[in-house]
């Protein structure tokens, strides 16, 4: 094996060696690098992710447009004073807060925070843009970057110090509007997931002690990752009047009596990149869905030297007409690398589809397409290749969601008791389904020995526990059971 061939391949086990093997596909795929030294936490994001990103961004900007929602963008620093004027986002954030207090030579007069969420930088302005009811409902969003200055190990995409997202804040009349707007981005970052992403996620709230400071109600969708720890993939927050009150968002309503107004505020981050890589990548390296793939399709023409010219015109016209009809194609003519170099290197990358073309295809007037995630290969006719390909996309999309769905579905399971709530995570991870007596204090004796925690409850709802008989029992103590808690490591 050539040392090309070795910086290739993918050495780490996703299996066995989960980590190692998600770093190892996020350096070798061209994803990411590590931030200068001394800057642990911080990465460069390099432009084949930086691309699924901006595919992610342009499909959920759209549905933000199409229901309201304007672009905005607000300041990077937030000074002191406006994050003191809502105690709880203070008290939630602080341990993560990074300060600036001097600039140039000179110390400021107040520190100013780099901004670990922005509640505090932009519902002040909504307040001077709200006056009538005829103002409302007011939704804003930014796509920005934030610092919030972890403690804990950090993982490319998963966690680091400076992380891209989007946030959306909303004003509205009624606590209703708020909850409604609440769900419609809930249900959008759903779509996200298992219409852009392949994964199918959960959808519930957050329990009372973990919801956003402040918030009324933390809504959230979670991915579950084939190790069987799960990921927080957006969260939408109601957050009933308490930022309003704090920033003096007031309105008057038809009768000219002064109301305050009810927000709340969204957010998706590039932790779905680091969902997407672990869920769907393998052993040869990065797996992406023909949604978010920067190339979607390779043609690796395959020649000897008395075939080479009809080869590679063959395959130029093939490639002529997938990129006529809007795909984004790769034609990899390279004279200097041969056929295997070039598979495993497009495997390492991603892209979902190869199609191969030697003189046989030529003679026969055919392709060979092989899909990315498990190698199938198929014979078809070289007329009509666009509306073939695009056929062959949805049936990779159909494999990789059908492969996480089975993941998902096999990690739910059930438990009624400490003992079995411990066990059943300890050995086989994934989502355990528990009666909760709603306590806050139930959540430790899983979290203490485990570093598992609470992620999700269902909607009320949607939760049989909700107004139940009364007769069974929290799995942790001898009080009722209130709401079904998903018990799961995260990430």
């Amino acid at each position: 094996m050539s040392d090309d061939d070795q910086e290739l391949g993918i050495t780490e086990s996703k299996t066995h060696n989960t980590g190692e093997w998600y770093a190892e596909v996020v350096r070798k795929a061209g994803l990411a690098d590590y931030g200068p030294e001394g800057m642990s936490g911080f990465i460069v994001t390099r432009p084949r992710a930086y691309a699924v990103w901006e595919r992610l961004q342009g499909f959920l900007d759209a549905k933000f447009k199409d229901t309201g929602v304007q672009n905005a963008y607000f300041p990077l620093f937030i000074p002191e004073s406006y994050l003191e004027r809502e105690k709880d986002i203070v008290e939630g954030f602080d341990p993560e807060v990074a300060w600036v207090d001097e600039a140039g030579n000179k110390e400021l007069e107040e520190r100013l925070a780099v901004r670990p969420t922005s509640e505090s930088i932009i519902t002040p302005y909504i307040s001077q843009w709200v006056r009538s009811h005829r103002d409302l409902p007011l939704r804003v969003n930014q796509w920005c970057s934030v610092v919030r200055w972890e403690a804990t190990e950090t993982k490319p995409f998963f966690r680091t110090k400076e992380f891209l997202w989007q946030e959306g804040h909303t004003a509205h009349a009624t606590s209703e509007d708020a909850w409604a707007e609440t769900m419609t981005r809930l249900d959008q970052y759903e779509s996200v997931y298992e219409d852009l992403l392949a994964l199918p996620v959960l959808k519930g709230q957050k329990p009372d002690h973990d919801k956003f400071p402040g918030a009324d109600t933390t809504t959230t969708v979670e991915a579950l990752m084939p190790d069987g720890k799960s990921v927080q993939a957006g969260t939408s927050h109601h957050l009933g009047q308490s930022f309003a009150e704090a920033f003096d968002i007031t309105y008057s309503d038809e009768d000219e009596e002064e109301r305050t107004a009810h927000t709340t505020s969204w957010g998706l981050s590039w932790r779905a990149l680091g969902a997407l890589i672990m869920t769907h990548s393998d052993e040869q390296g990065l797996v992406l869905p023909h949604t978010v793939a920067p190339t979607q399709v390779v043609v690796v023409p395959i020649w000897q030297e008395d075939t080479k010219d009809d080869v590679l015109a063959y395959a130029e016209g093939v490639a002529d007409d997938l990129d006529d009809a809007g795909i984004r194609v790769e034609l990899d003519d390279r004279d200097e690398r041969n056929p295997g170099f070039k598979f495993n290197e497009h495997e390492l990358n991603g892209i979902p589809l190869r199609i191969e073309i030697g003189p046989h295809e030529v003679d026969d007037e055919e392709l060979t397409l092989v899909h990315r995630p498990d190698g199938e290969s198929v014979e078809v006719d070289r007329d009509g290749v666009a509306e073939t390909v695009r056929e062959q996309f949805d049936e990779i999309y159909a494999k990789l969601y059908a492969t996480a769905e089975e993941t998902l579905d096999d990690g739910v399971r059930e438990a009624g008791d400490r003992a079995d709530i411990l066990g059943t995570l300890g050995q086989h991870g994934g989502y355990v389904k528990a009666p909760w007596c709603g306590d806050e204090a139930c959540e430790e004796p899983i979290k203490e020995p485990l570093a598992a925690e609470i992620v999700m409850v269902p909607f009320e709802d949607d939760d049989p526990r909700v107004d139940g008989d009364g007769d069974e029992t929290c799995a942790m103590c001898d009080d009722d059971a209130e709401r079904t808690a998903y018990f799961a490591k995260t990430y």
